[in-house]
């Protein structure tokens, strides 16, 4: 077995003694970080290879913070009008996923970048933490390289947000 398939199978087991105390200082070391900020390699060299990234110039990986759990109606000095059946505020479900939520955050704030793909790699009680792949449709290594420069294209421009 090869070094990233020994990573995997380290990702793959949450639970063991070490996974879980790497976690808690993640964790730790994540809450004190903006919430939108760049990395300078991916925690995960593994997947973020699977999911397309290369270490090479040009891909660029983003980390960033979203909050867990149901989403909160927002009104006006909480107050509710109309019948009881559409009163609440505190149990709504979102219709999208925390990953894609993820995602959109960092196209609409790094706009100048595209957004690949994203993975998962922490969570606590109140946060969980993904890593974009972002990729540079200006620089030269992308647009010369024929498998990654249809992100180029300008069809391809905030794909996050579809």
């Amino acid at each position: 077995m090869g070094a990233y398939k020994y990573l995997e199978e380290f990702w793959r087991k949450k639970q063991s003694d070490v996974f879980r105390y790497l976690a808690r200082l993640r964790t730790w070391e994540y809450r004190q970080l903006p919430a939108i900020h760049r990395c300078s390699r991916p925690t995960r060299p593994d997947k973020a290879r699977k999911l397309g990234y290369k270490a090479k110039q040009g891909f660029i990986i983003y980390r960033v913070r979203i909050k867990r759990g149901d989403r909160k109606t927002q009104v006006a000095k909480g107050i509710v009008y109309g019948k009881p059946k559409h009163q609440g505020i505190n149990k709504n479900k979102a219709k999208r996923n925390l990953k894609s939520v993820a995602e959109e955050r960092v196209g609409r704030k790094i706009s100048g970048l595209r957004v690949l793909n994203s993975y998962w790699v922490a969570q606590d009680a109140v946060h969980k933490w993904y890593e974009i792949v972002m990729v540079d449709p200006y620089h030269a290594v992308i647009r010369n390289d024929p498998r990654i420069n249809w992100i180029c294209k300008p069809k391809m421009k905030h794909r996050e947000l579809r």
